[in-house]
C-alpha cells in the first residue's frame, strides 16, 4: 500500500511563508497560486506492515497544464557483473540511453513493453548500443543472456520528475502557479 504525505507550500508576493498544508491521499490534486514548494514523503507498508527499505527507487512526478516538458538528455546504463547500473532511471521523454557493456562477455539487451519495445542484439566488451525513448511509460529492459538481469527505465513527459530520498522525502522548487496532479510509482506498488 502506498501512501504520501503532502506539504504544499506557497510564497507570497515578498517570498514569505503564507500557508502550509498536510493531508495522506494515495494521489492528491495539488493547486497553486504563485510559484511554490512542493514536498513530501512516501511510505509503502509491506504484507507484514513493515515499512519498506526501498523508498529511493520509487519516482514521484507532477502533471498538469502548467507543468513544463522534461528536456532529453543522453544518460547511461552499463551492464557490470551481469546487472544492470543503475537498475532503475528516470528519463525525460525524447532521451537517448547508451547501454555499455563493462563484462567481459556477451549481453543481448532488450524490452517487451509496449510503450519501447527493442532489441539491441548481442555484443561484447567495451561496445555500447543505444535506444531513443519518444514514448512515456514503463519500460523493463533484460538481457537475453542473462536471466537474472532486470531493470527499468522511466520516461515521463514532465519536467516536474524526481526520485526520494532513502527516507521516502522528495520536493519540487519553484512549481509555477496552476494545478497539478501528483504521482508516485514504485515497482511493488500501484501507481
Amino acid at each position: 500500500k502506498l501512501r504520501v504525505m503532502l506539504k504544499i507550500r506557497r510564497l507570497c508576493r515578498f517570498g514569505v511563508l503564507a500557508g502550509v498544508g498536510l493531508g495522506l491521499a494515495p494521489v492528491s490534486s495539488l493547486a497553486a497560486q504563485a510559484p511554490g514548494t512542493v514536498s513530501g514523503r512516501i511510505t509503502i507498508a509491506e504484507r507484514d506492515n513493515r515499512s519498506a527499505q526501498d523508498l529511493d527507487q520509487a519516482v514521484v512526478w507532477l502533471t498538469g497544464s502548467h507543468a513544463p516538458a522534461g528536456q532529453p538528455v543522453s544518460a547511461e546504463m552499463a551492464t557490470e557483473n551481469k546487472q544492470f547500473v543503475p537498475r532503475l532511471l528516470v528519463l525525460p521523454a525524447g532521451s537517448t540511453l547508451s547501454f555499455p557493456n563493462h563484462d567481459p562477455f556477451n549481453h543481448n539487451v532488450f524490452s517487451l513493453s509496449p510503450e519501447q519495445p527493442f532489441d539491441l542484439g548481442l555484443y561484447g566488451r567495451g561496445g555500447a548500443k543505444s535506444v531513443v525513448f519518444e514514448t512515456p511509460g514503463i519500460i523493463r529492459v533484460f538481457c537475453n543472456v542473462h536471466a537474472q538481469m532486470r531493470a527499468i527505465v522511466v520516461v515521463r513527459e514532465s519536467g516536474l520528475v524526481t526520485q526520494p530520498g532513502a527516507d521516502g522525502s522528495f520536493s519540487f522548487a519553484e512549481v509555477p502557479a496552476g494545478e497539478y496532479q501528483l504521482h508516485v510509482w514504485h515497482e511493488r506498488a500501484q501507481e
